[in-house]
């Protein structure tokens, strides 16, 4: 199977909307569909510190992965950074090197736009996925804290 990874097109909201639903089931999370509305509209923005998003298409140009990308500022840095905030791969898909295809494409955007870096936070429990992230980028020591 032949993957090509691009922007999202006005016509992809239903396929993307699954696909992100299905992410968020997997982090047994639920969000309104205003937050929906708002994600999908911020994807098109012309702001260049808004939120980017490319999908990942199969051969019949069905949209089978996703990937969330935002440039911002950081004090340790002249330059932006980029964190990936959000990547998902349909269970039928998987194995076939998506994943990869869309955190090697992050990071051409990044390498484009002159990012010093590209960063993520996963689960520990995502045991497939960082199997993947171990062998494209280094585990770093840092713990995430979250206001309670």
């Amino acid at each position: 199977m032949t993957i090509t990874i691009s922007k999202f097109t006005d016509n992809d909201k239903e396929a993307w909307k699954s696909l992100w639903h299905d992410y968020l089931e997997f982090y047994k999370t639920e969000l309104p569909d205003s937050i929906y509305e708002s994600t999908w509209s911020r994807l098109f923005s012309q702001d260049k510190h808004e939120f980017n998003g490319l999908a990942a298409r199969n051969d019949e140009g069905r949209i089978v992965g996703i990937v969330h990308f935002l440039f911002h500022r950081h004090c340790w840095t002249i330059e932006n950074v980029c964190y990936l905030q959000d990547l998902f791969v349909e269970k039928e898909s998987r194995g076939q090197g998506i994943a990869r295809q869309l955190i090697e494409a992050v990071y051409k955007r990044a390498d484009e736009t002159e990012q010093s870096q590209v960063y993520w936070l996963t689960q520990d429990f995502n045991t497939e996925a960082r199997y993947l992230y171990d062998n494209i980028a280094t585990l770093t020591p840092f713990i995430k804290y979250a206001r309670s």
